[in-house]
């Protein structure tokens, strides 16, 4: 039987919900729109769902703008794909989170270009990291990241809150090692970070915020298969 994106969100909260148990702490979710449509996000939005996040800068921009004018207000937009420099100022008028900082460049156009905005307080980011060093991933090799933490906190406008990391899928096993290990290797990056953790996707959610994960992306849970570009 087909569920309902009522019924999925519903399902999803549940297992949210009785995963945090077994924890201390918030776990935001943050529901994955990337390649869905207005309608979809806007019911969702309506059900109370808050956080948002997007792969792609043009797609974010895009959709904040006429979903605000649908009347979506409070939106909060997570950027979880790979950024590039030239589409910063694009994105920060509407961005309230990025999870993929992988290049000192990036965290000070970042910076840079969220004073120039106007925008209050600093923007909260997270440290992409290649845990399995797959060539075809961006981030930071785990043995760097503390460096790269300590560096990139010098940025005025910017709140480093974590790491964020998307590992080779592999067994339930494998998985919550890896969760356990970008973990450990937040606790190496402190005090630049602030205990916060994104990580955990469709299939494995669960298991991440058992893990310690802070923020959980989830798509197709949700809204179910994506069209792809």
């Amino acid at each position: 039987m087909t569920l309902s994106l009522t019924e999925r969100y519903q399902k999803v909260i549940d297992q949210v919900q009785q995963a945090a148990l077994k924890r201390e702490g918030d776990v935001t979710l943050i529901a994955v729109s990337k390649t869905h449509p207005l309608e979809k996000i806007e019911e969702l939005y309506n059900l109370g769902q808050r956080d948002f996040g997007e792969n792609y800068v043009q797609e974010l921009v895009e959709k904040a703008g006429q979903l605000e004018k649908r009347g979506c207000t409070g939106i909060r937009w997570h950027f979880i794909g790979h950024l590039q420099s030239n589409k910063i100022k694009a994105l920060v008028p509407w961005v309230d989170s990025v999870h993929s900082i992988d290049s000192l460049r990036v965290g000070e156009e970042l910076s840079k270009r969220w004073e120039i905005a106007g925008r209050d307080g600093s923007l909260p980011v997270f440290i992409e990291v290649n845990l399995d060093r797959e060539s075809t991933k961006s981030g930071i090799f785990p043995e760097n990241t503390p460096k790269f933490a300590e560096a990139l906190s010098h940025n005025p406008k910017l709140q480093l809150m974590g790491l964020m990391s998307i590992p080779k899928p592999g067994t339930r096993e494998r998985m919550s090692g890896a969760f356990q290990s970008l973990r450990e290797l937040e606790k190496q990056c402190r005090p630049f970070t602030q205990d916060a953790l994104s990580m955990g996707m469709s299939d494995d959610f669960e298991l991440a915020i058992q893990a310690g994960a802070t923020h959980v992306r989830v798509g197709t849970a949700l809204f179910g298969p994506r069209k792809d570009r």
